[in-house]
C-alpha cells in the first residue's frame, strides 16, 4: 500500500460533505452567475471565472475517487462541460498517467510536462522558440499557456483518434453531450452572451495555469519534483489545497480538505522529502517569475526519447 493510503481509505469510509457541498455550490454558482451576465456582469463575470475555476479543480478531485467510491456516481458529480474545453474522461486519463512520479516532467512519459527534450528542442523552429520562452514566464503562462496546452491537447488526442484509438474517440463524444447539457442548461436559466462565457472559461484555465506554472521542477530525485507553495488564501482554495502538491503526489488518494493537516504536521519532513522545493506563497511565485523563465523550455536530463536515465532515480 502506498504512503498515506491506509489514512486515505480511513478518510473516505465516511462520507464527504465538504465535496458534497462544494460541488453543489459550484453548480449554482456557474448558473447563477452567468445569468446574471447580462444585468450586473462587473460582479457575476469575475464569480464566474472563479467558479470555473474551481469546478476544475473539483474534476480533478473526483477523478483521484471522491467523494463516492462508486466512480460512476462521481463522474456524474462533473458531468455538465461548464469548461467547455478538455473532455473530464481524457482529463481522467492523462492525470493519472501523470501520477506515475517516477516519470514526472519526462517530455515524452508525462502528460502534463511543460519541457521538450533537448534533441526535440534544437529542432524547432525559431518562432516557436520564442513563444515556449515566453510561456515559460508566469505572465506567458497566464496569457498563452491555455491555448498552447489546448492545441497540443487536441491535436494529439485527433492524430489518435485517426489511428483508430476508440476510447479517445469515445472520451469525445461524451464530452460533445456534456457542453450540449451545460449550453442547454445555460440557455434555460438566462442569455448569456457566448463570447462573454468563452472569455470566461479561458481565463479560469489561466487562473489555473498560477497553479500548474511552479507545480513541477527537473530534478534528479522524483520526490524533488512537486512543489509546496504555503498558500492558505482564495488560491488554495480555488486548487483546493493543491498548492501543497507534493503532499497530494505523496498521497493522492487524500480528500482536499485533509492536506493541509497532513502536511502542517508533517511540514519539516515533507520539507525535505521534496528537496526544499517550497515557496512562502503565490505572492512569492509572481514577484520571481511574473517575467522571468522559472526554468528553461529542454529538460536537463533528457537529451532524447531514449536518454531516459533520470526517471525513477531516488537520490
Amino acid at each position: 500500500m502506498r504512503p498515506g493510503a491506509s489514512a486515505a481509505l480511513s478518510a473516505r469510509r465516511k462520507t464527504e460533505w465538504p465535496t458534497i457541498g462544494l460541488i453543489i455550490v459550484c453548480h449554482c454558482s456557474i448558473v447563477a452567475s452567468a445569468a446574471l451576465m447580462e444585468h450586473a456582469w462587473p460582479l457575476a463575470f469575475p464569480v464566474l471565472v472563479a467558479s470555473l475555476t474551481l469546478y476544475s479543480s473539483l474534476q480533478h478531485e473526483v477523478l483521484h475517487g471522491h467523494p463516492f467510491a462508486n466512480r460512476h456516481l462521481n463522474h456524474l458529480l462533473v458531468f455538465p462541460a461548464w469548461g467547455l474545453f478538455v473532455p473530464y474522461l481524457r482529463f481522467q486519463a492523462t492525470h493519472l498517467a501523470h501520477h506515475r512520479d517516477a516519470n514526472l516532467t519526462d517530455p515524452y512519459d508525462d502528460p502534463e510536462s511543460w519541457y521538450l527534450a533537448q534533441r526535440d528542442w534544437a529542432r524547432t523552429s525559431w518562432p516557436r522558440q520564442l513563444l515556449l520562452r515566453v510561456n515559460n514566464t508566469l505572465a506567458g503562462r497566464l496569457a498563452l499557456g491555455p491555448a498552447i496546452s489546448l492545441w497540443a491537447f487536441a491535436a494529439r488526442d485527433l492524430a489518435a483518434i485517426r489511428r483508430g484509438d476508440r476510447a479517445i474517440r469515445s472520451a469525445w463524444l461524451v464530452h460533445a453531450g456534456a457542453v450540449v447539457l451545460a449550453a442547454g442548461l445555460l440557455r434555460a436559466t438566462g442569455t448569456t452572451p457566448v463570447s462573454a462565457y468563452l472569455l470566461a472559461a479561458y481565463l479560469g484555465m489561466s487562473v489555473l495555469m498560477v497553479r500548474t506554472f511552479a507545480e513541477h521542477q527537473a530534478h534528479v530525485s522524483s520526490r524533488g519534483r512537486s512543489v509546496i507553495i504555503e498558500s492558505r488564501g482564495l488560491f488554495a482554495l480555488l486548487f483546493l489545497n493543491n498548492n501543497l502538491h507534493a503532499v497530494h503526489h505523496a498521497a493522492p488518494d487524500l480528500p482536499w480538505y485533509a492536506l493541509p493537516a497532513r502536511y502542517h504536521a508533517r511540514r519539516a519532513h515533507y520539507a525535505m522529502l521534496n528537496r526544499g522545493y517550497v515557496l512562502a506563497g503565490y505572492g512569492e511565485l509572481f514577484r520571481r517569475y511574473a517575467f522571468r523563465a522559472k526554468e528553461p523550455v529542454p529538460h536537463p536530463f533528457v537529451e532524447g526519447e531514449r536518454d531516459l536515465a533520470h526517471r525513477g532515480h531516488e537520490a
